[in-house]
């Protein structure tokens, strides 16, 4: 009998064992007396710490931005479970008594007052700084907002189990929202905000079609979970890595000037029932089935289905941490405005600067401006004075445009690809080999410049089982190579089709698209870092094909902005020489 559906399986279900022996062990060591004990930050400096009833301005603790008054406050999430959420709210300074004003909510893992990833050696407790960039580009209380900062279960002053994405996550969302709309001092309009995980719960929040969200920004989030975890049945080292960085953050100790609440809140991983939280957060990023009530409840794309809430999002399209997946999916199913900056930067903020030479990671300018302009237009009702386009996107080459949404497709393809073999044995290319691990198909030399975006799909009949990964490559008559979308799945008998990753990379004349189907091969961990099980078999690739949709730059809109600085290194990281083969396949253009 064959056993080539087990494979795969076999991975997680050891590293499930080794967590478990991990996490036990880890457990008994917290027990013994004479264990290490994690740093401890120590408080260096004296300063006053807000309560509910006590706001504390810049003038009385630096960590309080100047022109705000913080004050701390706790309330259940909205579950119907024990679970306290812990929020520090920022007012503009000042705020007379019973004047209003709408709030900028973030919602996340990362607001810890000792630190957001790791302890900052702070000398004195006091809100996160995490979003201070908002704060002074946007000159945010000037401009008469709130910022409110929610720590989710299991983080910085929060109690319960971390529950990344899933349920518990969505209750915290609604409780924080419910709760920023109802203050006094709350028009009871409010926006969300963050960057990766908090960007993520900015998603929740648009998904919860709640009356009181009126916009979300949301930075390089996850769309969908399970396909940022595991690509088409192949799990990612994230599956072990993601968990481990979320238990660290959430072990974090607290300043030992925070609120005995506060403190009290942040141990509860180290005492009964929280205890199994991180083995039980360990073992669930094991489970392999896409169909699981794990991964449902946490498919973001599916549930935007019919939501409306106004929505301003970026997404890098050579990201290596929270990658274009389900991402055109999610806009398909969301019915509300939509604004964005796309293009080939990895995972930053619209206003993060090139450390090298302070270039804009993005390459655009005026990022806050867009953001203030956004809020004001949903959560107060000021119609903007500068009519910003809804998508802005810059292409492989660097040129910005601007469009009425994404992708525009001019016109789509269904290419066959023909068929081939390949070992799949999970090794680098070995040019003697006498079993190749890969085989390519080769486009004619464009004519005439076509751009390749949107969501490309592969759909390869297979004989064998085992593992596959599709490269496309731009390749300049020079044999010069730059992969620019890769994916991975794993295959059995019969038709296997998914997608690649969202895209938008421009072909000049005289280039040719290739595609690469081979094994998975070792690569990049911050590109490729799947953990795959090769079969060793020779797998048969019958009757592949592409599904395209392409677009024809020249009728482009051209907008400001500069190359993002990744897009260079990353050719320069991603290039290859290869030799080109016979064509087997015309791109069509804009003449046809």
């Amino acid at each position: 009998m064959h056993t080539g559906t087990t494979y795969v399986r076999s991975l997680p279900m050891l590293g499930a064992l080794l967590l478990v022996f991990s996490a036990c062990g880890q457990f008994a060591a917290a027990q013994q007396p004479t264990a290490t004990p994690p740093p401890t930050p120590e408080a260096t400096a004296t300063a006053a710490v807000a309560t509910a009833d006590r706001a504390v301005t810049h003038a009385e603790n630096d960590r309080v931005p100047e022109g705000a008054a913080w004050t701390q406050h706790y309330f259940p999430s909205s579950d119907g479970s024990d679970v306290e959420l812990h929020a520090d709210v920022l007012l503009p300074e000042g705020l007379a008594a019973g004047e209003k004003v709408p709030v900028i909510l973030v919602v996340g893992p990362y607001l810890g007052h000792s630190g957001g990833q790791e302890l900052e050696n702070h000398a004195h407790t006091g809100p996160s700084n995490r979003f201070n960039d908002l704060i002074e580009g946007a000159d945010l209380f000037e401009r008469g907002y709130a910022l409110v900062m929610v720590d989710l279960r299991g983080f910085g002053g929060s109690t319960g189990c971390m529950d990344f994405v899933g349920p518990g996550a969505q209750a915290d969302v609604k409780a924080a929202i419910d709760w920023a709309a109802t203050q006094p001092w709350s028009t009871g309009a409010v926006g969300m905000y963050g960057k990766s995980a908090d960007a993520i719960t900015g998603l929740i929040g648009n998904n919860l079609n709640h009356d009181a969200l009126k916009a979300v920004v949301a930075q390089e989030p996850i769309w969908d979970v399970y396909r940022n975890f595991r690509s088409n049945g192949v799990p990612r080292a994230t599956i072990v890595s993601i968990p481990n960085v979320y238990n660290t953050i959430a072990m974090l100790p607290q300043m030992p000037d925070d609120d005995e609440r506060y403190r009290t809140n942040a141990e509860y991983e180290k005492t009964p029932p929280g205890f199994f939280c991180q083995f039980d957060n360990q073992v669930n990023y094991q489970i392999a089935d896409p169909e699981s009530d794990h991964w449902t409840t946490r498919d973001l794309a599916e549930q935007a289905t019919g939501t409306d809430t106004p929505l301003f999002f970026t997404q890098g399209f050579l990201e290596w941490s929270t990658e274009a997946e389900a991402m055109e999916e999610f806009l398909a199913n969301h019915q509300g405005p939509q604004r964005s900056w796309l293009g080939p930067w990895a995972h930053v903020r619209g206003n993060d600067r090139y450390v090298v030479d302070g270039r804009l990671e993005m390459g655009r300018e005026g990022w806050f401006d867009e953001v203030i302009s956004f809020y004001d237009r949903y959560l107060k009702g000021v119609e903007p004075t500068v009519a910003y386009p809804a998508y802005v996107v810059q292409d492989s080459t660097g040129a910005w445009r601007a469009q009425d949404t994404w992708p525009v497709v001019e016109y789509s393809a269904t290419i066959p690809l023909g068929g081939g073999s390949y070992l799949d044995n999970g090794l680098l290319v070995d040019p003697a080999a006498e079993a190749p691990n890969r085989f390519f198909v080769w486009s004619a030399p464009l004519g005439q410049t076509v751009r390749i975006t949107g969501t490309p799909r592969v759909s390869l009949e297979i004989e064998g089982y085992g593992n596959v990964m599709v490269d496309l490559y731009d390749v300049a008559p020079d044999g010069s190579a730059v992969m620019f979308n890769q994916q991975v799945a794993v295959v059995k008998p019969g038709t296997t089709s998914f997608e690649l990753r969202s895209t938008d990379w421009t072909l000049p004349v005289g280039h040719a698209l290739a595609v690469e189907i081979g094994t998975i091969q070792p690569g990049f961990a911050l590109t490729n870092d799947w953990i795959d099980t090769p079969s060793y078999e020779t797998i048969i690739v019958r009757d592949a094909q592409i599904e395209l949709a392409l677009d024809d730059p020249a009728n482009d809109t051209p907008t400001p902005g500069d190359p993002a600085p990744w897009l260079e290194l990353y050719r320069q990281e991603f290039t290859e020489k290869l030799s080109p083969g016979t064509p087997s396949f015309t791109l069509p253009t804009g003449d046809r």
